[in-house]
């Protein structure tokens, strides 16, 4: 009886030592908290290729930059010494140029708009131009629609935004369009933010509700107006290499894992959208609704003739007309 238990006793442990050893340990990570619309992106991505997989791939979670900010992330994931990441695009055009022209002020008209953009063949299509640069796209999340905040006054119009130096992400596209409107921009990575703004180093920033909620900005800035200025994607990142390794039915996984967390994030992001000007409110933050967008748009009328030459206005017509 006692041999054949050590018998049984063995052979589990044999098992478990397999299952173990044939188990493949990745990871993911993000910028901000993971008490926020990105953190539930990769909570779900990795519940769901672990159950998907039977426990054969574990997904590590890492938030708040613990693993590099997020333009550190994709060339960690480029480079192949990080498996996935799931990262505003920001800083995507420095390493996929087409991508740049999602980032384009009042381009989208709102969020269901630019889901049904990015989810239809315009999305579809630019994931495919990641591939060259040594990445699988696995799908398109999101941040939600920016808006801008500062310390400094009320923000009702473009003039009111002359002279405050505000964060702006590592995009070319926000940059030129900033500039446009009077903003002293100083581009910086997210991880640095709140710093910069407790210190004063920026008078402000421009994020999505949920953004400034998650990384609590509302301790350090006092006035926000919705501006909606920006429609802010998020994306899925894996490294190429790594993803065509995979058998068929295991990519067929991840991609199916990273749709099934981009409707847990889209949903964070209505949820926090829905309550973020009661919650900000009731910080102390002065909230400015009901922008004229009109002003804005006209006042970038000069920076909107130099993105038709570089993007193409049947290109920008093509996003801004998709129904």
């Amino acid at each position: 009886m006692k041999l054949r238990k050590l018998v049984i006793g063995l052979s589990l442990a044999v098992g478990l030592a397999a299952t173990a050893a044939a188990q493949t340990v990745m990871k993911i990570n993000i910028a901000i908290a993971q008490n926020s619309h990105q953190g539930i992106a990769i909570d779900t991505f990795a519940k769901e290729v672990g159950a998907r997989t039977n426990g054969r791939y574990k997904v590590e979670t890492f938030y708040n930059a613990s693993l590099g900010s997020e333009r550190e992330s994709i060339e960690a994931v480029q480079l192949g010494t990080q498996a996935l990441t799931f990262t505003s695009t920001g800083p995507v055009p420095n390493f996929v140029p087409e991508a740049k022209i999602l980032d384009i002020p009042f381009l989208f008209r709102d969020k269901a708009h630019a889901r049904a953009v990015l989810d239809g063949p315009i999305g579809q299509e630019m994931l495919t131009k990641f591939e060259s640069k040594g990445f699988k796209a696995l799908a398109w999340g999101e941040n939600g629609m920016r808006n801008m905040t500062n310390s400094k006054r009320t923000v009702n119009t473009p003039d009111d935004l002359k002279g405050l130096k505000l964060r702006t992400m590592e995009n070319p596209v926000h940059v030129a369009a900033y500039k446009g409107l009077g903003i002293v921009t100083t581009p910086m990575a997210m991880a640095e933010v709140f710093t910069a703004l407790q210190q004063g180093t920026v008078d402000g920033q421009e994020n999505p509700l949920s953004v400034i909620m998650a990384a609590k900005l509302d301790q350090v800035q006092k006035y926000v107006s919705l501006t909606g200025h920006v429609y802010s994607p998020a994306i899925f990142l894996m490294n190429k290499e790594m993803f065509d390794k995979l058998p068929p039915a295991d990519q067929k996984v991840f991609l199916e894992a990273a749709k099934v967390a981009v409707v847990a994030n889209r949903a964070r992001v209505d949820a926090d959208d829905a309550m973020g000007v009661t919650y900000l409110r009731s910080k102390g933050v002065e909230v400015t609704e009901n922008i004229d967008k009109a002003k804005f748009v006209a006042k970038l009328a000069p920076v909107y003739a130099d993105f038709e030459k570089q993007f193409g206005k049947a290109n920008m017509d093509k996003i801004r007309n998709y129904k």
